[in-house]
C-alpha cells in the first residue's frame, strides 16, 4: 500500500497506534527499518551489530499477537535500536572493545527485558566509544560513527550510534544511557529530543557485567531514549521501566502520566557560562526557547543559580576518583588511544584523596543537590545549554590543545545532572549554518512529566522533525 512506503520516517508513536488498529502490520514497518538501515548506515556507521532476520521473525511474532487479541505492549511492533552496551542474550556485549567481541551475554539486560515485553523489535544495536567513556564515538573494534549532518562533525558520545541512527530514520526510538552527558549531548548534536531520567527511574542491570556499579555510577549512570519526539520519547520510558527485581537501585513508579496536564511555571534561564565564552548560535537557541516559553504562559527569568561549572568539577571529583579506584586500570589495558586519551584528560590531572576525603567530597553532593533543589522550589525549570560549545570537530577530542578543564567548562550544563542524580532533557532549536542547535530543560527528580510538557511547548512552535539524509559536507 501507498502509505507504507516510507513508514521507516513515521514516528513511533504514529506506527504503534496504526500497527494496533491494523492499518499497517509490523513486518511491513519493520521491512521499512530495516530497508532504510541497509540505505544510510553504510554512510553513517551508527548500527554496528544488524539484526533483521531476527527482527523479522520478531515482527511476525508481534503480528500474530495482535491477530490472537493478545494484550498489546506501548511500543508493539515497532522498530527500535538498542546501545551496544546493554545485553542482548547470545550476542556480544562488545562496548566498542575489541577484546569484549566474544563477551557473550548469557541473557537480556534490563534495557531489552524491557524494551521486549513492550512489544518493540530490535533491528539493531548502536556504536559506542570503547566502554562508553567519551564524548566522540570511535574504536578501534567498529570505527568511527559519522554525524548525518556533516562527516567532519561527532555525533557525540557515549550514545552517539544511537542518536545518529534516530536522527537519519535508522529506527524509530533509540536507546541510550547517560552518565556524563550520554543521552543529552548526541540528542543536541544530531537534531533530536534526548531525556536522561531521575537516577534510579529505570532498571538497569546487564548479567554479562563482571562487577557491580560503584558509588557515583550508582549516581550517576542511567539509561534513556533518543527520538524524533517528545511523544516518542514518554513511549520510550514507559517501554524501559519494566520492574527488573535485578537490579535493586530501581524506583518502581510509573515513569510518566499519560494525563499529566501541563501547567506553566517559573523558568530559570541560565545563558552566561562561568569559565568559558559560549557560541552565538548556542545563547540564540536559548533566548528563542525562552521566547516560545513565555508565549505558551511560562514566566522566564534570569536569576541568580548556584554554579553549573562547580557541579561539574564535583563530577570530575566524585567520577573521576571512582575511575581510578578500579575500573580505570581495565580502561587503561583494553581501551584504545582515544579512552585513553580521555582518562588522561579527566583523571591524571586529579588530586590524590584518600578515603575519607573522597568520601566528604561524595558527602558535598547533598549540600549542591540542597541548593539546586531550592532553586527548582521557585524555578521548576531550567532553561540552559546542553554545551557552550556549538557540535565539536570529529577528532577535537586527539588534539594536543585540548585540555580536561576545557570539557568541563563547555560541558558543564552535561555533567550537573548526572552527579546529582537529576534529569534533563535535550530539546532540538532548528538547523543553523548546516548544523543542529538545541537547549537543555533540567528539573528537580522524578520530575520528568514537568519537563517533557516543556519540551512540547518548544516542539510545537517548530516544524516536526523529520529523519535526516547523511550529508557529505555542511549544508548551508
Amino acid at each position: 500500500m501507498g502509505m507504507t512506503k516510507e513508514l521507516w520516517s513515521w514516528t513511533a508513536a504514529e506506527l504503534a497506534t496504526a500497527i494496533a488498529v491494523g492499518d499497517i502490520s509490523s513486518v511491513e514497518a519493520t521491512e521499512a527499518a530495516i530497508a532504510r538501515m541497509e540505505a544510510v548506515n553504510p554512510a553513517l556507521n551508527a548500527v554496528v551489530d544488524a539484526l533483521p532476520e531476527q527482527a523479522l521473525k520478531d515482527a511476525r511474532a508481534a503480528d500474530a499477537a495482535r491477530a490472537q487479541g493478545e494484550e498489546l505492549g506501548v511500543l508493539h511492533g515497532v522498530p527500535v535500536t538498542t546501545k551496544m552496551n546493554a545485553d542482548y542474550k547470545g550476542r556480544a556485549t562488545a562496548n566498542g572493545v575489541p577484546a569484549f567481541a566474544d563477551l557473550i551475554a548469557p541473557e537480556d539486560g534490563s534495557v531489552v527485558r524491557s524494551l521486549r515485553a513492550s512489544g518493540a523489535v530490535i533491528i539493531g544495536r548502536t556504536n559506542t566509544p570503547a566502554f562508553s567513556m567519551s564524548f566522540f564515538t570511535d574504536n578501534d573494534l567498529f570505527g568511527p560513527t559519522m554525524n548525518p549532518y556533516d562527516p567532519e562533525i561527532t555525533p557525540a558520545g557515549s550514545s552517539g550510534g544511537a542518536g545518529a541512527a534516530v536522527a537519519a530514520g535508522i529506527g524509530a526510538l533509540a536507546h541510550g544511557s547517560d552518565i556524563g552527558g550520554s543521552i543529552r549531548l548526541p540528542a543536541y548534536v544530531n537534531g533530536v529530543f534526548g531525556l536522561r531520567p531521575t537516577a534510579g527511574l529505570l532498571p538497569c542491570h546487564n548479567p554479562s557485567s563482571r562487577s557491580e556499579r560503584l558509588l557515583a555510577s550508582q549516581v550517576a549512570s542511567v539509561q534513556g531514549a533518543l527520538a524524533r519526539s517528545v511523544k516518542d520519547i514518554r513511549l520510550g520510558l514507559q517501554a524501559l521501566s519494566l520492574w527488573d527485581p535485578r537490579d535493586p537501585l530501581q524506583v518502581v513508579m510509573p515513569p510518566v502520566d499519560l494525563g499529566y496536564v501541563a501547567r506553566p511555571c517559573k523558568v530559570a534561564m541560565i545563558r552566561e557560562p562561568e569559565g568559558c565564552t559560549a557560541d552565538p548560535q548556542v545563547v540564540d537557541a536559548i533566548i528563542r526557547a525562552a521566547a516560545m516559553l513565555s508565549d505558551a504562559g511560562y514566566e522566564v527569568e534570569e536569576v541568580e543559580t548556584p554554579s553549573l561549572l562547580a557541579a561539574s568539577e564535583l563530577w570530575q571529583v566524585v567520577v573521576g576518583h571512582e575511575l581510578l579506584s578500579g575500573p580505570i586500570h581495565g580502561i587503561r589495558k583494553l581501551g584504545d588511544a582515544r579512552v585513553n586519551r580521555l582518562m588522561d584528560l579527566l583523571c591524571d590531572t586529579l588530586e590524590p584523596l584518600d578515603r575519607d576525603a573522597f568520601l566528604a567530597a561524595f558527602a558535598s553532593r547533598n549540600a549542591v543537590l540542597r541548593q539546586w533543589q531550592m532553586l527548582f522550589a521557585t524555578h521548576p525549570i531550567v532553561l540552559t545549554a546542553p554545551s557552550w560549545r556549538r557540535p565539536y570537530p570529529a577528532r577535537h577530542d586527539m588534539q594536543p590543545e585540548t585540555s580536561g578543564q576545557t570539557y568541563l567548562t563547555e560541558l558543564a550544563p552535561a555533567f550537573m545532572p548526572p552527579v546529582l542524580g537529576l534529569p534533563g532533557l535535550s530539546v532540538p532549536m532548528g538547523v543553523v549554518d548546516g548544523l543542529p542547535t538545541g537547549v537543555q530543560l533540567l528539573s528537580t527528580r522524578f520530575a520528568e512529566n514537568m519537563l517533557l510538557a516543556a519540551g512540547e511547548v518548544l516542539e510545537r512552535r517548530q516544524p516536526a522533525l523529520r529523519p535526516i539524509d547523511p550529508r557529505p559536507s555542511r549544508q548551508s
